[in-house]
């Protein structure tokens, strides 16, 4: 268990750094979830359904590949770990999704025309 895990269930606080290492966890999180439900593979709470945008999916990945740039050598080899995993795994199911693409109903309405 992290030290971060041990303050939290002794109810003592975090200190400043601790902080701000869950709030990029968060963040990174936050867009892993935007991504899973851009390629369908999350239900949108707000919907209740699964919906693809794979535009938003991307758009999620290429954020986090943004922060992985930018933070390179500056985060904990935990963090930096849990970043790369969640690229890794987000990048193979946009790939799977991209491979079982099928053509949305206005582009072959377009095609016909």
């Amino acid at each position: 268990m992290s030290d971060q895990q041990k303050s939290g269930n002794k109810g003592e606080k975090l200190s400043e750094d601790q902080q701000q290492q869950l709030l990029f966890v968060m963040l990174i999180q936050q867009h892993e979830q935007i991504a899973m439900m851009g390629m369908g593979k999350q239900v949108n709470p707000e919907t209740e359904k699964a919906e693809r945008d794979l535009k938003a999916a991307k758009y999620a990945i290429d954020t986090l590949v943004m922060l992985e740039k930018f933070t390179k050598g500056n985060l904990p080899e935990e963090i930096r770990s849990y970043l790369n995993q969640t690229l890794t795994n987000l990048r193979l199911n946009y790939a799977d999704e991209k491979k079982g693409n099928k053509p949305s109903a206005d582009s072959a309405s377009k095609k016909k025309e």
